[in-house]
């Protein structure tokens, strides 16, 4: 497998009134260039912590993270991130919301025409291109997050980092966005590393899970291969056997060997 994002030992210790809290440890990962992976554990565990060290939000106490050759020693337009909440700013439209990013990175040294036309295909590909001129708060939740991704790819990133994407959406809308980021991945070849709670989302969508122990101190407990074959369609893997082998070894790693925090002090 080849190194393109490498997590080398890496521990996070945050300093709190009570003294210092150990959310991460011993955290070794590869990853391949155009590989989606997924984190998956319960609540505390220090999923969204390990994507903001990825991110460069935030620097690891030990060990080190490193991306195509270079250590991350803070945020860059290499890598970039969706979140749960979408984050657009509600007196742009959505052009303007993606052009801001593509003009930031982009800006010095390409002409007005080339910036336009990286932001109407990122619209293009999200399915967008007709909402161009509205504003947020005169779309759907869904769309909301769909430009939030747009905004994402239009810069193109060597990682996509997305940290439960689309946890705030009911379960049609969570489901239709699913499939459309099947058809983007495939469309961009695009490095992902996901945050997610929902085990079929996360054996849908990814070549690896990555399990994490609970907190605090978690570290990377199992790691699971999806060999599901691309691209991909729900309605097919519905009655797959490696489908719900995967999704069995998930489960049984959550609610069997990592049980709920709450449930083993009670």
């Amino acid at each position: 497998m080849d190194k393109f994002l490498s997590i080398e030992n890496v521990g996070q210790v945050f300093k709190t009134r009570k003294g210092s809290f150990v959310a991460l440890r011993d955290i070794d990962l590869t990853v391949s260039k155009g590989e989606f992976i997924s984190l998956i554990g319960h609540s505390g565990c220090g999923k969204s912590t390990l994507l903001n060290l990825v991110a460069g939000l935030t620097r690891p106490t030990s060990g080190a993270l490193i991306c195509a050759g270079r250590e991350i020693d803070g945020p860059g337009p290499e890598r970039a991130v969706v979140f749960q909440n979408h984050s657009l700013l509600p007196w742009l439209s959505c052009y303007k919301n993606i052009h801001l990013g593509v003009e930031r990175v982009f800006g010095a040294t390409e002409s007005k025409t080339r910036l336009r036309e990286r932001t109407l295909a990122a619209l293009q590909l999200v399915g967008l291109a007709h909402a161009e001129h509205k504003l947020p708060h005169e779309i759907s939740g869904g769309m909301k997050q769909r430009v939030g991704i747009a905004r994402a790819l239009a810069i193109e990133p060597d990682v996509l980092l997305m940290d439960e994407p689309f946890g705030a959406l009911d379960a049609l809308t969570r489901a239709h966005l699913q499939d459309e980021l099947l058809e983007i991945v495939a469309k961009t070849a695009s490095t992902v590393i996901m945050v997610t709670h929902d085990v079929d989302e996360a054996v849908l969508l990814s070549d690896r899970i990555v399990m994490l122990t609970n907190g605090p101190a978690a570290t990377i407990g199992e790691i699971l291969d999806v060999r599901l074959p691309r691209p991909r369609s729900r309605v097919e893997l519905a009655d797959d056997e490696h489908y719900h082998a995967c999704r069995t070894a998930v489960i049984d790693f959550l609610y069997r060997k990592q049980s709920h925090p709450t449930r083993q002090a009670a």
